[in-house]
């Protein structure tokens, strides 16, 4: 989200930690506050009519081809289509979004379809296209323009359904509540990487409890149900979506818990036994529980200029994040066995091992606060140690 969903804080702070530290990688591990309560709450839902869906014209991507279902259309001119052949590497390699039109990649998922390759778009402003990446490359070897969708206004997540499809969420709101509904689109993904125009679904969403910000949306991989967290500095929820998205009617999700986190975005696992969901300075790990979410752990999230996206591999071998910004980076974590690995190192649902917030606690809990107390404290030191060292020179 492009207004207000980093602080100036946050981003002076990591603009600082660059300048005292050229190169630096920083990485979030704060400690946590107590976990909150995560009872299933059974809201009233909203019974206003659903608005019709928009049908603006879009304009079509350079090369784009109509396209039915199958996702036959155009070939890339230049023959660098060509998505990663075969099985997934034995680990996943963190990699640089080469093309310049992804400006503000918001999401990332992977592709069940096309081995090594990820699927991403833009933030709002950009239109209803999708990019898919080559992770070998960074280079895109696809772009997709949605039809039948309107004039998407904030696009912030992108996942895959067990169905083969794709579903977009159009549920940024800069407005915190100015939109009395959002949208999700769903369209199967291509059988062949070529540049083509596919007509999508649009669904209308509302929440039971009433309008809000959101930029995390994940599918099921077993159930195809969705689910949504929405994007609160004081903590959020996560929100179910009926058993089967209608197109004709309005689509009520409901909140089922907790997050207590400044969500960005989430996954699941291929298995569909752990969900991870992302925030700027950290994360969580939850134990799905058939949708009675446990955490588990806390996220080895890398900091990043502005972090958006998460996806586990297609494999669930390894996590990666992305962020924001022109030609900016995809960062795989690898994940260990189960239970956490040694030294700390992540488990295979994400999370690092040992602390007393690893344990199985219900509900969600959050990580902003600490995480960017963390940074503070850390910045604060570099930057001490760095008048020190001034000091010694002259």
């Amino acid at each position: 989200m492009r207004a207000r969903s980093l602080p100036s804080a946050a981003g002076a702070f990591v603009a600082l930690a660059s300048v005292l530290v050229p190169g630096l990688v920083l990485t979030s591990s704060p400690a946590h506050a107590a976990p909150a309560a995560s009872a299933r709450a059974t809201p009233v839902a909203a019974t206003r009519a659903a608005p019709p869906a928009a049908t603006a014209a879009r304009p079509q991507a350079p090369g784009d081809g109509e396209a039915a279902g199958d996702g036959e259309g155009k070939a890339v001119g230049d023959g660098e289509g060509k998505a990663a052949a075969g099985k997934d590497a034995d680990e996943a390699k963190s990699f640089t979004l080469a093309d310049s039109r992804i400006t503000e990649s918001s999401g990332l998922a992977a592709s069940r379809a096309h081995p090594g390759v990820y699927w991403t778009h833009n933030d709002s402003d950009d239109g209803p296209y999708l990019y898919a990446v080559d992770s070998r490359t960074g280079k895109t070897v696809a772009t997709v323009t949605m039809k039948g969708v309107g004039s998407p206004r904030d696009v912030e997540a992108i996942s895959t359904g067990p169905d083969g499809s794709l579903y977009v969420g159009d549920i940024g709101d800069n407005l915190d509540g100015g939109w009395s509904y959002v949208w999700i689109y769903k369209l199967p993904e291509p059988k062949q990487l070529r540049d083509q125009t596919v007509r999508a679904t649009q669904y209308v969403v509302k929440y039971s409890d009433g309008a809000r910000d959101a930029e995390a949306l994940m599918v099921h991989p077993k159930t195809g149900r969705v689910y949504i967290a929405d994007k609160k500095e004081a903590g959020g929820s996560l929100y179910e979506g009926p058993a089967k998205l209608s197109a004709t009617g309005t689509n009520v999700f409901k909140p089922i818990a907790t997050t207590d986190l400044w969500a960005t975005d989430g996954a699941f696992s291929p298995d569909g036994k752990w969900l991870a969901l992302r925030g700027y300075f950290g994360g969580r790990s939850y134990a799905w529980n058939d949708g009675h979410p446990r955490s588990k752990g806390r996220l080895d999230v890398p900091m990043q200029g502005q972090g958006e996206s998460v996806t586990y591999t297609a494999d669930g071998s390894a996590l990666m994040y992305g962020s924001e910004g022109t030609h900016s980076s995809v960062v795989a974590q690898q994940l260990g066995g189960r239970g956490g690995g040694k030294n700390g190192a992540p488990s295979q649902d994400g999370s690092t091992a040992a602390g007393p917030d690893s344990g199985d606690t219900p509900g969600f809990e959050g990580d902003y606060k600490m995480g960017l107390g963390a940074l503070v404290a850390s910045l604060l030191l570099l930057f001490g140690l760095k008048r020190i060292f001034v000091r010694r020179k002259d």
